[in-house]
């Protein structure tokens, strides 16, 4: 799994972002188990991910509400299928609000730049 780590930081929140190829929701599930088994993973706030398949969009916010639903968006868009996306926040103290979210699409948009998976180019 690629992860790029602490590529946002806003008042004290820090966000990494991960993704790897996946087939099917029960995959992505391992996937992200996976991925908490790294003690830094596992301590984080939130692990939210997205999924895009043939079969249906899946997604899971992790107490992060509407934030899986921002990656699934994405992917979407940009026309990325069977490929995991997670977002990890590790909350700051203080709340972000709005922002949060901006946050979530800008590691998406980093993850996709950075794996050239993202449809559109400059």
């Amino acid at each position: 799994m690629l992860i790029l780590d602490n590529i946002i930081s806003d008042r004290g929140s820090r966000y990494a972002v991960a993704g790897q190829p996946c087939a099917s929701e029960d995959e992505a599930k391992q996937l992200v188990k996976e991925l908490c088994r790294r003690k830094k993973f596992a301590k984080a706030t939130h692990n939210t991910w997205a999924l895009l398949t043939a079969d249906a969009p899946v997604k899971n916010d992790d107490g992060e509400s509407g934030a899986g639903m921002v990656i699934l968006r994405m992917l979407e868009r940009e026309g990325v299928y069977d490929h995991l996306v997670v977002v990890t926040r590790w909350f700051g103290g203080k709340h972000l609000g709005g922002d949060r979210f901006r946050h979530v699409q800008e590691a998406v948009r980093i993850y996709l730049e950075e794996t050239r998976l993202g449809g559109k180019t400059e």
